[in-house]
């Protein structure tokens, strides 16, 4: 008894300590705040007393009498505080005190005279213990009297409260007027029966602890008595969780104490079999959705002002919809069906019929049905945005005037509330929840958050979709880039055959031009058989860069060309220059550059080609020169290297573009130079062979 006493006593000690700290860190400029802090605090030293007091097997010392007193009158001038902060109705005398709190006045100063009399006998008593034992039973009807004197506080508090008030107050009250009962109780016992009943006493301080739930609901209640220091949602419930648990465990032990007190021979047997059956059902009590969605509804229901910690929710939310994991849509349920502990659901979105089709479901049956957009059911949710309760709505369907639920919707299993996903005044969805797990009164705070939280889905889900959409694009304009540049390549292959074949009835007998007829076509069916190849490679099938020397890639590209007019000059200053590049693509760049040269430079023209080193540079220099057209420096700057522009009537506009494009991918550089009338000069510039691996080997 000893042990249970000072554990019951401790745990009051430290109830109103941590009630007490966070209520002083706030009590600046608040008289009910100080009073308040001043009282648990004064409780809390009180239970600590007692519970030592306990430890040495004593039940009543004057240290703790002592701080009974103050105690009591600590809880008193709290409650004389609240009166003075009765401002109803009743008019305020100019002292600034009302009516009835000076009616009150007397009656406080012979209550103060009272707590410093009781003081002053328990400190004389202390120094004189004969004096206690001759005034116990006066000190015993003191007691009383500080009870009854706190208990009719409590009363005047609580009756002079509106009705409004009274829901703040009321847990406050019951907590501190059960304090007061409990001692009134206990004290008539002792002098009922000349002695204090150690049941009694020791159970004193479990009533006590029990207040303070009490007591933290009423500071959560009301405005006036909030602090700085605040406890979440989250705390609480872990807390409620383990109190639960602990006072669980506690009655299941009793029991099977009993159970091995009564059972003889079976005693032991029965109290382990009856143990480990208590702490499995207390596992799947806590590891139940149900009980946990019941825990947290009743909390937010008794100790919190709103249904919703809107930051942990938010946080959670976002959080949901933003991790990796199943399909969007069906995290999108996940967090809608946590906001109202819903146990599944399912998400019907716009398809491409234009109807509504079920697109996701979490722990929810497949429907096939189809919702038709216009139908009079998308109408209503899309012009009032209503959350539609279908239980609300086949009790009261007068409510929502213009609804007409189909049928369909109406056979799913256990279905509750319809969310609709709006998306800049458009339905983009609506989901369908199972009804919640433990039972939930809907109100406008839930409504306004469902509401709002469904927007949020419809624009995650809309940007999935838009994601997806790009991609495909991306996909299509790969493919359609990739049939660009072979359509090219085609156009230039035909205009050397056609070149070829409009010069053979003047050379046809000419055996240099029978030769360069054979390479011509030779290089042509080669060039197509790459673009198929091009055609049929898959993405992993990339051709590999590898060594090229430069004065032979631009031999070949020249050689090409030996059909056009005027014939391209070819000066090498320096031979061996080694560039890594794909051999088919740089070619292709290069006689793109010389093609154009000829194109634009009249017959009686030069077209030159001279390769070398860039001066002060590890690069390779390709420069193409002709003396045709020009170009002006508008036209270089604003069209020159912008896909499908050309000047050419049967030009594509993207030779120029592809070159600068693999160039820069290479690493190199692609300039021009253009007068009109006066002609044009490309250089392309290429890291030589080491410079591109030292590069490469930095990047890596």
């Amino acid at each position: 008894m000893t042990n249970i006493a000072a554990s019951s006593y401790t745990l009051a000690a430290i109830g109103f300590l941590v009630l007490g700290l966070p209520v002083l860190s706030g009590w600046r400029g608040r008289a009910q705040r100080g009073a308040l802090s001043l009282a648990c605090l004064a409780t809390a030293a009180w239970a600590a007393a007692l519970a030592w007091d306990a430890s040495r097997q004593v039940l009543w010392s004057p240290l703790g009498g002592m701080l009974e007193v103050v105690r009591d009158g600590a809880w008193s001038l709290f409650l004389v505080a609240l009166l003075g902060n009765w401002r109803h109705a009743e008019q305020v005398e100019p002292d600034g005190q009302p009516p009835r709190l000076r009616a009150l006045r007397p009656s406080l100063l012979a209550a103060a005279a009272a707590y410093l009399v009781v003081l002053a006998v328990i400190g004389a008593g202390w120094l004189d213990p004969d004096l206690m034992h001759v005034l116990g039973v006066p000190l015993l009807g003191a007691f009383m009297g500080l009870a009854v004197y706190g208990m009719l506080l409590v009363e005047q508090v609580y009756r002079n409260r509106t009705v409004e008030e009274r829901w703040a107050i009321k847990f406050a009250c019951l907590g501190i007027g059960g304090m007061f009962a409990y001692d009134l109780y206990l004290y008539s016992n002792t002098m009922l029966f000349r002695e204090m009943n150690p049941d009694v006493w020791t159970a004193r301080g479990v009533i006590n602890a029990l207040t303070v739930p009490l007591l933290a609901a009423s500071i959560s209640r009301r405005k006036s008595w909030t602090t700085s220091f605040a406890v979440s949602r989250r705390v609480v419930f872990h807390s409620a969780a383990l109190f639960g648990s602990a006072i669980y465990l506690l009655a299941m032990g009793s029991v099977g104490y009993y159970l091995r007190y009564v059972g003889g021979s079976w005693g032991t047997v029965m109290q382990t079999g009856f143990l480990f059956g208590a702490v499995c059902l207390l596992g799947v009590i806590l590891f139940s959705g149900s009980a946990r969605a019941w825990l947290k509804v009743s909390i937010s229901k008794h100790f919190f002002r709103y249904n919703y910690d809107y930051r942990e929710e938010w946080m959670r939310f976002t959080r949901t919809l933003s991790e990796r994991g199943p399909h969007l849509g069906e995290r999108a349920l996940q967090a809608l069906a946590a906001l109202v502990e819903s146990p599944g659901g399912a998400l019907w979105q716009r398809s491409d019929g234009g109807g509504f089709a079920q697109r996701a479901r979490w722990q929810a049956p497949a429907v096939a049905s189809t919702e038709p957009a216009d139908s009079a059911f998308c109408r209503f949710l899309e012009s009032t945005q209503w959350v539609v309760d279908l239980d609300d709505y086949l009790a009261h369907p007068e409510k929502y005037e213009g609804l007409v639920v189909p049928g369909w919707l109406l056979d799913i299993p256990r279905r509750w509330l319809v969310v609709p996903l709006m998306l800049q005044e458009t339905l983009f969805g609506f989901v369908v929840l199972q009804r919640a797990r433990s039972p939930l009164k809907l109100n406008w705070e839930i409504f306004d958050l469902l509401e709002i939280a469904g927007s949020q889905a419809a624009s995650h889900l809309a940007q999935d979709d838009a994601a997806n959409a790009l991609m495909v694009a991306r996909q299509f304009e790969s493919f359609n880039r990739m049939s660009t540049f072979v359509v090219h390549d085609l156009k230039n292959l035909v205009a050397q055959l056609s070149l070829m074949n409009a010069n053979a009835g003047k050379h046809k007998d000419n055996p240099e031009f029978q030769r360069d007829m054979l390479e011509t076509l030779d290089h042509s069916v080669q060039k197509m058989k790459l673009m198929l190849q091009k055609l049929g490679r898959t993405e992993n099938a990339v051709a590999k860069p590898q060594p090229l020397a430069v004065d032979h890639v631009v031999r070949q590209a020249m050689a090409l060309k030996s059909a056009f007019e005027p014939h391209p000059q070819l000066v090498v200053e320096e031979a061996g220059l080694v560039v890594v590049a794909d051999r088919e693509r740089l070619e292709r760049v290069l006689g793109h550059l010389i093609q154009n040269a000829i194109e634009a430079t009249p017959r009686d023209g030069t077209v030159s080609v001279r390769v070398g080193q860039r001066a002060g540079r590890d690069a390779a220099e390709i420069e193409i020169a002709d003396t045709g057209a020009g170009m002006s420096e508008e036209f270089i700057r604003e069209r020159l290297f912008k896909p499908f522009e050309s000047t050419k009537a049967a030009g594509m506009g993207i030779g120029v573009f592809e070159s600068r494009e693999y160039i820069n991918e290479l690493g190199g550089l692609l300039e021009v130079t253009s007068r009109p009338s006066q002609g044009t000069t490309f250089r392309v510039v290429l890291p030589l062979q080491r410079s591109a691996a030292a590069t490469t080997a930095t990047i890596a």
